[in-house]
């Protein structure tokens, strides 16, 4: 008897459903309200972290206590989804939240003390009795300037969290300085700010670099990342307004596809299968150990496949820095100059090395002249600088010459 009236409750209590896309000054989403984006393809809400969807009946069973987000999620997905979360670092200690537009015109979440707010979009209009907040069929949840005006003001999509959705943007706005990146949650039931992130470097040809704990753990040129597309159409910007990456759909489950930082490390690309009702990993990185950034260091080469104890081999012309760290499998200070090898201008010359992957290109110089996308030219160009030590050439990226000791 007592378990059917748990039931009865938890029912009861279940969130309700605005059925609107948008909300104005004198409106505001408490918890328990769902905004539904115009074909019902995402909601925006409170939610607990970690045990969202059973939250009412644990909270009276229990009495366990939860923290409380703001955050939008697939409203047609049965197993709820979070891709986007407000107040990360700030949560709700109670069902008091609320999401509102301020006297300022701009997004705010307050708990029970009204006067100090625990996020702010930080958004200041000289006009705010008319902005309105609307959740899109994308995902993104915007600021505009009135109801009939396309203008934003203020969107979620320039706040990524651990999830990258079509038509989202990765990378540099030059102009404002406005830098778009995704940070994983700190746990599965911790959506706050973690130790992961995934950004695109600008410095010499842009570059996806993927840190943990502040240091490079995987690496991926533009160029590849786009070719591949992960299942998705991906395009790069890169001039003087911006560098930017930004996916977009081959088909109509555009919006039932994501690219999800998670808190290992692990950047995976997931689509969502109806019939199996799950999410479908595409593919994730990285994945074995010569994907990790840096494995045997300075102009060493990593062998996925080793017939022997040594997966590390040092390039052509070049010899373990610290022979006994090298063969005992531990490559990361890499490899130096040979003595006696060849100088700048003085006999040197180049090894075709086949299959490798391009090296970090935060030192490399790239040149997108259709005349020097050739092999041949691309050399030229490389001897022309003594801090040249390596050349390569495709109609993806150019001739890039890469500099170094």
């Amino acid at each position: 008897m007592w378990f059917d009236k748990i039931l009865l409750i938890s029912f009861v209590l279940l969130p309700s459903c605005i059925c609107l896309d948008t909300f104005t000054l004198n409106q505001a989403i408490k918890d328990g309200d769902v905004l539904v984006s115009g074909r019902e393809i995402f909601a925006l809400g409170f939610f607990s972290a970690g045990n969202s969807s059973n939250r009412y009946v644990c909270r009276i069973a229990v009495n366990l206590i939860l923290f409380y987000y703001v955050g939008v999620w697939y409203n047609q997905i049965s197993n709820q989804t979070v891709v986007w979360v407000a107040n990360r670092d700030n949560h709700v200690p109670d069902t008091s939240g609320v999401l509102s537009i301020n006297e300022d015109g701009g997004l705010v979440i307050y708990g029970n003390n009204r006067s100090f707010p625990l996020w702010s979009a930080n958004v200041t209009l000289s006009s705010p009795n008319n902005s309105i907040a609307k959740l899109l069929d994308t995902g993104n949840l915007v600021l505009l300037e009135n109801e009939d005006s396309q203008k934003v003001l203020w969107q979620g999509f320039d706040y990524p969290t651990d999830t990258m959705l079509p038509l989202m943007k990765i990378g540099l706005d030059r102009r404002s300085g406005l830098n778009r990146f995704l940070t994983s949650w700190k746990s599965k039931d911790d959506p706050g700010i973690g130790s992961c992130s995934f950004r695109l470097e600008p410095s010499g040809f842009p570059q996806m670099i993927l840190y943990k704990d502040g240091a490079p753990w995987w690496r991926s040129e533009v160029a590849p990342w786009v070719d591949q597309t992960w299942g998705t159409a991906t395009t790069l910007v890169n001039n003087a307004d911006e560098v930017s990456i930004m996916s977009s759909a081959k088909n109509n489950q555009s919006n039932f596809s994501r690219t999800v930082l998670d808190e290992s490390g692990t950047l995976g690309r997931f689509t969502w299968n109806d019939r199996a009702q799950k999410w479908i990993e595409i593919r994730s990185v990285p994945i074995e150990r010569c994907d990790f950034y840096g494995q045997c260091g300075p102009n060493g080469n990593c062998n996925p496949y080793p017939t022997d104890t040594i997966d590390c081999t040092c390039l052509p012309g070049f010899e373990p820095k610290s022979p006994t760290d090298w063969y005992s499998r531990d490559g990361t200070d890499g490899c130096v100059k040979k003595k006696g090898v060849s100088t700048c201008r003085n006999g040197e010359k180049f090894v075709p090395l086949e299959s490798k992957k391009i090296p970090d290109l935060s030192r490399a110089l790239v040149n997108m002249d259709v005349t020097h996308v050739s092999m041949k030219a691309c050399e030229q160009e490389c001897l022309t600088n003594c801090s040249c030590i390596a050349y390569s050439s495709s109609d993806k990226t150019g001739c890039v010459t890469g500099m170094g000791n």
